[in-house]
């Protein structure tokens, strides 16, 4: 008997490492076959944008000159109206938009579009304004503070608030380093966080919210913010030593992405939400941010398996996607 127990386990051990050495494969196949792809439409894709951005590039040039002589010796008040300021003034304008939509019903035409259908019609008002304060607090008393003490790292590894503003391939290059390492520091610091020892006592709080609104999308505990909002987004710009202009742009559409990611509704030409829409539902499934380290590890397998997947897509008409791919009716007891 303990002969075989013995061989159980060491196969169950073999299994287990043979599993985590084919997503690892998976990983550097996958990864490696998006490089080559990035990088064989590299000329083809970027040519009108790059005329576009050498028009212009002269305006934008004369516009930072401009703000680096009025914040002349006060460079890090400059960098925290890029870093904070300028994003925040982005999430709360989308999130404004919503929650008009989300607190009236109005325009109708919109609520067509939501997801779980009957959840938030309208939103509980009393929820609502007891989550507030917690994004406002993670915005302000959070945030800020910890990009003012990032600056001398910033200005260790490069120069944010240098003279010269990055090129447009430049940008591009460092758009797709901060999207890969976003993906894989939000992924495992997401998962950790649903550890039993972390989940009561942290991320609980964000799953207060099973069917998401835009605005939650920082409602969070103070240690997930920063562990998991914030560090995540923040990694890529600081080890490629970015640029103030490339910092803003991307903290404005992370948290654009992430709001779209929260906001309850498939709206058309959007990125789909129904990923991260399931994982509020269920819990326990898609817990990164583009689903490709859950492919790998298995972590999207029951989303798979349902009319949610099939309608993760990008809506490109108006019709909703609950009405084109309606759920199976429900079986009568």
């Amino acid at each position: 008997m303990t002969g075989n127990s013995e061989r159980t386990r060491l196969h169950a051990k073999s299994r287990q490492e043979g599993h985590i050495w084919g997503s690892m494969k998976r990983t550097v196949l996958i990864l490696g076959s998006g490089l080559l792809l990035f990088v064989a439409f590299w000329n083809s894709v970027t040519w009108h944008l790059q005329r576009f951005w050498g028009a212009s590039g002269y305006f934008w040039q004369a516009q930072w000159e401009r703000l680096l002589s009025a914040f002349e010796g006060t460079e890090w008040f400059l960098f925290i109206m890029g870093a904070a300021l300028v994003p925040g003034l982005c999430f709360w304008g989308l999130n404004a938009s919503l929650l008009v939509v989300d607190t009236t019903g109005k325009p109708a035409f919109i609520s067509r579009y939501r997801i779980q259908l009957g959840k938030n019609e309208p939103v509980d008002p009393v929820k609502l304004c007891q989550c507030l304060p917690t994004v406002l607090f993670n915005q302000t008393i959070i945030s800020i503070p910890m990009l003012l003490l990032s600056y001398p790292f910033f200005k260790w590894r490069g120069e944010p608030c240098g003279r010269q503003l990055p090129t447009f391939h430049w940008f591009l290059v460092e758009l797709a380093v901060f999207t890969l390492v976003e993906e894989v520091l939000f992924y495992y610091s997401h998962r950790l966080l649903h550890h039993p020892a972390l989940y009561k006592k942290i991320h609980k709080k964000h799953h207060e919210w099973t069917a998401p609104i835009g605005v939650i999308s920082t409602y969070a505990h103070p240690i997930e913010h920063v562990a998991s909002n914030m560090l995540p987004v923040m990694a890529g710009p600081l080890v490629m030593g970015s640029h103030l202009s490339s910092i803003t742009v991307w903290l404005s559409l992370a948290l654009i992405i992430t709001t779209i990611s929260h906001c309850g509704y498939h709206l058309p030409f959007l990125p789909s939400p129904e990923f991260h829409d399931y994982h509020h539902l269920k819990f326990n499934q898609c817990y990164g941010v583009l689903g490709v380290l859950d492919h790998l590890h298995g972590t999207d397998t029951m989303f798979k398996q349902t009319k949610a997947y099939e309608r993760h897509v990008l809506l490109l008409g108006f019709t909703p996607l609950s009405e084109s791919i309606p759920d199976p009716p429900k079986k009568m007891d």
